[in-house]
């Protein structure tokens, strides 16, 4: 799978995405989440059993139960894990997918990306949306919004989020400050009060911000 074409000169070097197809369970991942597990583009094929192979040994039952759900039901998941390149680095990733649908909206497997925030790792994240939205609200450009967002929910750098940003903004051909404003619309719609948790409604909310209508005038 070729590498997306962010900021002129590949993706960012700490976002990337992948795919998986229900049909032959077939991975796809682009040129820097291969990076991330140590491999030069096109060097590998991934497999289910590579990618567990890479899984931190008291991070990789968590994981195989999540990628157990995935192949059986391309079922929504977000997950805070550790993964061991070729050399042996550790790396603390974020990975995050949803449904991926063909064109007549049946569910055809998952898409998703992967963040590396090792340089920029914090254990707590928060979850409390009334504390985040009072955060946000000391900002006033939306798209500072917007990266606010993604460091209280992901527990990122500025830089970090505003790679995120950007790489959705390309892979959806969707103007960056327009992105940025349905993301901070939809995430002060998010309710708090359903048993499915925050980070994973906020994780549909990221992957699918372009499909959303505009803000209302």
């Amino acid at each position: 799978m070729n590498s997306e074409q962010v900021f002129g000169g590949g993706e960012p070097q700490r976002v990337g995405s992948f795919r998986f197809f229900l049909d032959g369970q077939r991975w796809e991942w682009s040129d820097t989440v291969a990076q991330m597990h140590g491999y030069t583009p096109g060097e590998v094929t991934p497999t289910t059993e590579l990618l567990l192979s890479h899984k931190h040994p008291e991070d990789k039952p968590h994981v195989a139960r999540m990628l157990d759900r995935l192949i059986t039901d391309a079922e929504p998941f977000s997950s805070k894990h550790r993964i061991i390149d070729t050399t042996g680095n550790i790396r603390q990733v974020v990975v995050v997918g949803d449904r991926m649908h063909d064109d007549t909206g049946a569910v055809i497997g998952t898409t998703g990306f992967y963040i590396d925030i090792t340089d920029s790792h914090r254990s707590d994240v928060k979850d409390s949306v009334d504390e985040t939205v009072a955060a946000l609200e000391q900002s006033r450009a939306v798209i500072e919004q917007a990266k606010g967002a993604l460091m209280l929910v992901y527990g990122i750098t500025a830089d970090r989020a505003f790679d995120i940003l950007t790489w959705r903004s390309q892979k959806s051909n969707t103007r960056l400050r327009t992105i940025a404003e349905r993301i901070v619309l939809g995430f002060t719609d998010l309710e708090t009060d359903t048993d499915t948790g925050l980070r994973t409604r906020f994780d549909h909310l990221l992957l699918t911000a372009h499909q959303r209508g505009p803000r209302p005038r």
